[in-house]
């Protein structure tokens, strides 16, 4: 495996998932805001491992495989978190999990089948959508008093539009490669 600096942020990505938990538990509003930044600066890695790698050559087979995942991992500890502290409904967290794991899924069967499923715009736009929302909901009123909670839940519905319209176009373009012919 190659250690450049995308490979590099990829699996720092995965060593903040920790911190922005723990210090989430952590008496006071220090921790919100310390959870807060520990997750902000872990979703700033998601975006610039790719670009980095994108802009500069770098992509490698362990960052086309574990970018997806280390997402994956952020993201689900992050909603998990939100329930756990009553920030995210229930219902918004399961459909969260829900997709998140189908196209999990779905990028494994692709690649078992030696194709990919391309990120598309839509997707980016949930993503950023979700970021934004998991950090309103992580400082929530933490910072200076401002009210961030209803923002983040609707930055949340939005990021779940994304998501599910995403979803369905991923499962429509890799219906034909994984629907068995009669």
């Amino acid at each position: 495996m190659v250690w450049n600096l995308p490979n590099l942020l990829t699996a720092t990505r995965i060593i903040l998932i920790p911190f922005f938990i723990g210090c989430a538990f952590l008496p006071d509003r220090l921790g919100l805001i310390l959870s807060t930044l520990f997750f902000s600066l872990a979703a700033l890695t998601d975006w610039a491992d790719g670009y980095i790698a994108r802009r500069s050559g770098l992509s490698t087979d362990f960052g086309r495989f574990f970018d997806p995942v280390a997402d994956k991992l952020l993201v689900i500890s992050a909603i998990v978190l939100l329930l756990a502290l009553g920030r995210a409904p229930l219902l918004l967290v399961l459909i969260i999990l829900a997709r998140e794991i189908t196209i999990m899924a779905l990028r494994e069967r692709m690649a078992g089948l030696g194709m990919t499923v391309p990120v598309s715009s839509l997707g980016k736009w949930k993503t950023g959508f979700q970021m934004t929302a998991i950090i309103m909901l992580l400082v929530q009123d933490a910072l200076f008093g401002i009210p961030f909670q209803i923002p983040g839940l609707l930055c949340l519905v939005v990021a779940i539009i994304f998501s599910l319209w995403s979803g369905f176009l991923y499962l429509v373009s890799a219906w034909p490669a994984i629907h068995p012919k009669i």
